[in-house]
């Protein structure tokens, strides 16, 4: 590996054409894997991040850089993320993209220490909805407890301008599993029922968060759950069925049965899928042989069976 102290860094800025936006530039800079090795091409990527000001060029190191996935690069990719790179002469907006792309990448290194720069953006309501969205992504990926509590005022914001950013806070709360979220999402599923329009997704995202939360004691949230199988979204109702297969809920099996009669296909096969999951053979045995199931859920049980109970009789031979 070459001194790091004797990379003329601005030298190959220049071989590699970085002030020229042109597919020649990015030629170039992904060419010079062919020459450096791992250490030299993060500090490269890393000072090219510095001093690159075409947003599709820093879109392209981004990518080169977050391969490597080097925790060098973390101040640069927050101080982009920040718009604290380049002399301020370029429109904040043409940056959108290249200041996601940064969380993404910022994500992907899991340092702790990006905390408070993601939640800087995530709480600025004039900051552009990609990059809160973005962040808020990445709050629940780098799995630190501290981000919990603004995440939940966002998703109990009920002036909030995006339902998507909500709907992202509801996510990252379910990837950081922790118990004080449980009371805001469940109370977005009691007062929200019903409504289909903006908050359908919202509802799905909550339902899933929930399902990851494994709660399989707190009778409020299996309430929830249960009310979200009498939703007008087929989606939320899918979604509720998985959530409370997972839940560990003495009563879930129960609970699903009923949908096998659902009036939508697909809500009935999730929940046949389901119930084959949480017991054995016999609920599809069941299904084929009474009477007050549709033709199309006694051909999925079928299905289920030529599938894998024929592999396991295969198996057991």
């Amino acid at each position: 590996m070459e001194d790091k102290s004797k990379l003329d860094l601005d030298a190959i800025a220049k071989e590699c054409n970085l002030f020229e936006e042109t597919q020649d530039a990015v030629s170039k800079i992904k060419a010079l894997e062919n020459t450096y090795e791992r250490d030299d091409l993060v500090t490269i990527y890393n000072h090219f991040l510095t001093i690159c000001k075409s947003p599709s060029l820093l879109a392209e190191l981004i990518r080169f850089e977050d391969q490597y996935r080097d925790k060098s690069s973390l101040p640069v990719l927050v101080d982009i993320l920040l718009c604290k790179t380049g002399d301020g002469s370029g429109n904040k907006e043409d940056f959108t993209n290249v200041r996601v792309m940064c969380a993404k990448a910022i994500a992907n290194l899991k340092d702790t220490s990006a905390v408070n720069s993601l939640l800087y953006c995530l709480n600025n309501k004039n900051e552009n909805y990609k990059v809160r969205f973005a962040c808020a992504d990445a709050l629940g990926k780098i799995g630190d407890k501290y981000a919990v509590a603004p995440l939940i005022d966002v998703v109990k914001d009920e002036n909030e301008r995006s339902v998507y950013l909500r709907e992202s806070a509801a996510s990252a709360l379910g990837m950081l599993g922790d118990i004080r979220a449980i009371d805001p999402l469940v109370s977005i599923l009691e007062t929200k029922q019903g409504i289909i329009d903006k908050f359908t997704f919202l509802k799905e995202r909550v339902i899933e968060a929930l399902g990851k939360l494994h709660l399989q004691n707190d009778d409020r949230v299996f309430n929830a759950l249960r009310q979200s199988l009498m939703d007008e979204s087929p989606q939320i109702r899918i979604n509720a069925i998985e959530a409370i297969m997972d839940s560990g809920n003495e009563n879930a099996y129960e609970t699903i049965k009923p949908c096998l009669l659902d009036e939508d296909n697909e809500v009935k096969k999730n929940a046949l899928i389901a119930l084959y999951n949480l017991s054995d053979r016999s609920i599809l045995d069941e299904v084929i042989n009474n009477p007050q199931y549709s033709d199309y859920i006694k051909m999925e049980a079928v299905s289920i069976i030529d599938e894998y109970e024929t592999e396991d009789s295969g198996d057991e031979i």
